[in-house]
């Protein structure tokens, strides 16, 4: 299963093709959200061999990207992108439903 309305940049899909490629062990790059952070939910990212029956699968430019579909609930209508800045390289969701986030980014409320 697809979700049109959650999209990977070009830069994401890019990172993603590049780390896949580097661990023999895996096929696909996770996104997942969890209780937590300091602003109630995070962001998890991982890489891992398979989907899940029920995962929401997107691709982009040779990159797979698997979502479950409660987290799904939360990130409907985000971008999945990659930023390079002076504090460092990571993973950033572009989230319109979150109400507030973090500075570091990686946890946000709704």
């Amino acid at each position: 299963m697809s979700d049109p309305s959650i999209t990977i940049s070009t830069r994401a899909a890019k990172r993603i093709v590049e780390l896949v490629s580097e661990d023999d062990a895996a096929r696909l790059f996770r996104v997942s959200v969890e209780g937590g952070g300091c602003s109630g939910f995070q962001y998890r990212f991982e890489l891992v061999k398979d989907t899940a029956p029920d995962d929401i699968v997107i691709e982009r430019d040779g990159a797979t990207v698997a979502i479950d579909p409660v987290s799904a609930g939360f990130v409907k209508g985000s971008e999945i992108d990659f930023v390079d800045e002076l504090i460092g390289a990571q993973f950033k969701i572009h989230n319109p439903n979150a109400t507030a986030a973090c500075g570091c980014g990686t946890s946000f409320s709704i």
